[in-house]
């Protein structure tokens, strides 16, 4: 927002008028200033003139002859625009002035006719871009003043990026009464000067949906033509081009109080009412702009009998565009829905001053000041007589936050030199009305929106005060070493790297039917979705129950980007529609790891073939995580939605589930457009990185070991892991090692059967082992597995 410091003042006695320390105090108060702009004098000795006559120039048609006035004798001067009459205020250039481009005026002869000096347009004053007439001033002009006293030049316009937060400050008064409370003076609203006529409304409104506030004046007989001078020259400062005196008033309030309104022309308006409402869907409207545009069953519009007439808060309709044969307007000013006029916008790509004010959210108390002091505006530029019955639709009423604030609180945060006083005392610099002693209780204006708790308001001190202000120190606490669960983290980030698995970092939001295409039964975890209730995409509609549809899509977008092998992990939160054990105003966000891989991992050969990713190549990254962070890992298995039935294993931490691990599910793959084998898993993080038992040192023996293979019938549902399992706790502490080796099926085992053949390696501390010490606990391994269900092959 572009705010000249000579329209600025009109609200506040500013204590510098130093560019270099206002653009300083702006940043302080919280408005980045983006751009600073001097706007210099491009003239000399231009000074105001009244023209006293008017006639014809005695050999030309397309020029006159005037006689002008600066205050003395009256000055002969020939000039070629017919814009003005006698008695018009205008900018002479005197004989010996100076114009831009060093262009210097003289006495000239003009078809005979002596011209003493010129009579100048804005655009060859440099402050406008009207090049057809000259510029006529405001009939209130002094006579003989430099012209650029009349213009507030020099002039000073600061650039500001205003935050979404503080639709207040989007506006001159709003600009100053933050300066008001930083300097702790005084700040002044317009004061508006309206006269109307006892006249009732011709129209009335009904508000159905959409605005909480709506404010209307209709004004009879106004002439429509340019805006004076004043109003023209401070528009062009704040970056918004003049174009006629009901249009300009309208900016310009818009500008001064923050208050976008619109102007009707009542003698195009159908019927006797207004009504207020969300459009149907297919209805259309032509905008201002002439584009004919199919509006949504969100947009908020203004219809009359006819139909829709203006998107409100966006733009308004051609059919009730005033043009240079209104004479009879309506002048509204309303507050509408923010999320709606948000919407609207970027749906129709009209996005405006006007809409980027409502969007974030107009004062609703602030029409009626707007409208008394547009209307009055209008009555004065354009000789309206306005009806004094005023159309006030007030929907809601919009009342004062009150917000309790504790000074432990304020002391905690700030400081202890924070007390009563100092907290009364910036509390109410803002306009905020402080009672109480400890809690404060602080009624905060409508016009602040961004502050609704006691945080806000403790911001609020410490944006008064001056952040400046505050001692720069280290806080107190925790020393910077790592926690063990952090170390422990870091150590599974680099042995994930070190196996060649690259992090990935994905979007939480995700589409729906990647949920679907994993078909989680109806009970699942999966199925307690956290929804977004106005997402920007379909595609972007839930918060993520689970990583793999995120790492899945960016195997599948490497894939198809000449990347054929691909090894990913992602670290992060999955939401599920339970309440959070650590706060529970919030879904349950548990963080998990992530694993997809597709395509060749691990080593290989010269020609760059290797081993194709499947369920061992993930297990083998799940044995690697358990051997660096000493887990007590075992898998079972088991089915788990979008993974492949018979190779998918749960996993478990110390006899606890865990997550899940295997190969992804051929149908599901199809959905992510991947072919293949593609290993997954997702395992819970917390149980990963929470400290196992305290490792225990034991010296390495250095006794020979003894090895011997048993081989075993088993039914198919027997796991290997449970045959281990079985038989390693009979063979007791002497057991150093099981590894199976061998899996078969068919032959003559008959139907349902398969036969597991497991390697043990037997050793002692202190001793090398004898025959007798080994049979026992050979034979005790085979009764436990007998015992399981598992028959011994090849004789015991």
């Amino acid at each position: 927002m572009k705010v000249p410091l000579s329209w600025l003042t009109d609200f506040i006695d500013l204590p510098t008028t130093n560019t270099r320390e206002l653009a300083d105090t702006l940043a302080l108060v919280g408005h980045e200033v983006e751009g600073v702009e001097e706007v210099s004098v491009g003239w000399t000795d231009v000074v105001t003139a009244k023209v006293t006559s008017v006639g014809p120039h005695p050999d030309a048609d397309k020029i006159r002859l005037c006689q002008i006035t600066t205050g003395g004798e009256p000055i002969d001067v020939v000039c070629g625009a017919w814009n003005f009459e006698e008695g018009a205020m205008v900018a002479f250039a005197q004989p010996g002035a100076v114009l831009g481009g060093d262009f210097t005026i003289g006495v000239r002869t003009i078809r005979g006719i002596e011209s003493n000096g010129m009579i100048c347009s804005e655009s060859e004053l440099g402050i406008g871009d009207d090049e057809e007439g000259i510029l006529v001033l405001d009939n209130e002009t002094p006579v003989g003043e430099p012209l650029e006293d009349v213009l507030d030049l020099p002039d000073v316009v600061f650039d500001l990026a205003i935050t979404s937060n503080r639709p207040d400050a989007m506006s001159m008064v709003g600009i100053a009464r933050d300066l008001a409370a930083w300097y702790d003076i005084d700040y002044r609203n317009p004061s508006p000067d309206l006269t109307t006529v006892d006249l009732s409304l011709s129209l009335d409104v009904v508000v159905e949906d959409g605005s909480p506030r709506f404010a209307a004046y209709q004004i009879d007989e106004v002439d429509v033509g340019p805006s004076p001078q004043r109003v023209r020259h401070r528009l062009l400062k704040a970056g918004v081009r003049p174009l006629s005196n009901l249009v300009d008033v309208g900016n310009y309030v818009m500008l001064e109080l923050g208050q976008p309104l619109h102007v009707f022309d009542v003698d195009k308006i159908t019927g006797d009412r207004l009504l207020v409402r969300r459009a149907n869907s297919g209805e259309t409207i032509t905008t201002l702009d002439g584009v004919s545009r199919t509006l949504r069953t969100e947009d908020v519009i203004i219809c009359d009998d006819t139909g829709p007439i203006s998107l409100a808060g966006t733009m308004g309709g051609e059919s009730t565009e005033v043009s240079e044969t209104t004479t009879n307007v309506l002048l509204e000013a309303a507050a509408w829905h923010p999320p709606s006029i948000m919407h609207t916008s970027r749906a129709h790509g009209l996005i405006s001053e006007a809409s980027t004010r409502f969007e974030r959210g107009v004062d609703p108390n602030l029409p009626p000041l707007a409208l008394h002091r547009a209307a009055g505006m209008i009555a004065e530029v354009a000789n309206g007589s306005v009806r004094s019955e005023m159309i006030d639709v007030e929907v809601t009423q919009t009342q004062p936050v009150e917000i309790s604030l504790h000074l432990d609180y304020v002391a905690r945060l700030l400081g202890d030199a924070f007390d009563l006083s100092k907290c009364r005392g910036l509390l109410e610099r803002l306009n905020m009305k402080v009672v109480g002693d400890d809690p404060l209780k602080v009624t905060v204006p409508t016009y602040r929106p961004d502050v609704t708790r006691p945080a806000d308001l403790i911001e609020e001190i410490a944006r008064i005060h001056g952040f400046e202000k505050f001692p720069s120190r280290l806080r107190p606490g925790l020393s910077g070493t790592p926690t063990n669960e952090q170390q422990r983290g870091s150590a599974l980030r680099r042995l994930l790297a070190d196996l060649g698995v690259d992090q990935a970092i994905t979007l939480s939001l995700i589409d729906p039917a990647d949920i679907a295409a994993f078909h989680p039964p109806s009970g699942h975890e999966w199925n307690r979705q956290v929804t977004v209730t106005n997402p920007l995409r379909e595609e972007e509609a839930l918060l993520r129950p689970t990583l793999l549809p995120g790492l899945l899509h960016s195997v599948s977008y490497n894939r198809s980007r000449g990347t054929p092998d691909v090894a990913l992990f992602e670290i992060g939160r999955v939401f599920h529609a339970d309440p959070w054990q650590k706060d529970l105003r919030v879904p349950s966000q548990p963080e998990h790891l992530g694993l997809a891989l597709a395509g060749v991992f691990g080593d290989v050969v010269l020609d760059g073939s290797g081993r194709g990713t499947d369920a061992f190549t993930i297990l083998s990254i799940l044995r690697a995580i358990g051997y660096r962070l000493s887990l007590d890992l075992s898998v079972e298995r088991e089915a788990a939605p979008g993974f492949h039935p018979t190779r998918t294993a749960l996993v478990k931490i110390a006899g606890q589930p865990a997550g899940y691990v295997g190969e992804l599910h051929p149908e599901t793959a199809k959905t992510f457009d991947l072919d293949g084998r593609v290993a997954i898993g997702e395992l819970d993080l917390a149980m990963l990185l929470r400290s196992s038992a305290q490792q225990a040192y034991q010296p390495v023996s250095g006794y020979p070991h003894v090895e011997f293979d048993l081989s075993f019938e088993v039914p198919d549902e027997m796991t290997v892991a449970s045959l281990v399992d079985v038989t390693s706790e009979a063979g007791g502490q002497l057991l150093e090692t099981a590894h199976p080796f061998d899996a078969f099926t068919g032959g003559t085992l008959g139907e349902g059967r398969k036969a597991l053949a497991i390697r043990y390696r037997l050793r002692a501390d202190d001793r090398t082992l004898a025959a007798d010490e080994i049979t026992p606990v050979r034979q005790a391994m085979i009764d436990a597995a007998r015992t399981a269900g598992a028959m011994p092959r090849g004789g015991e």
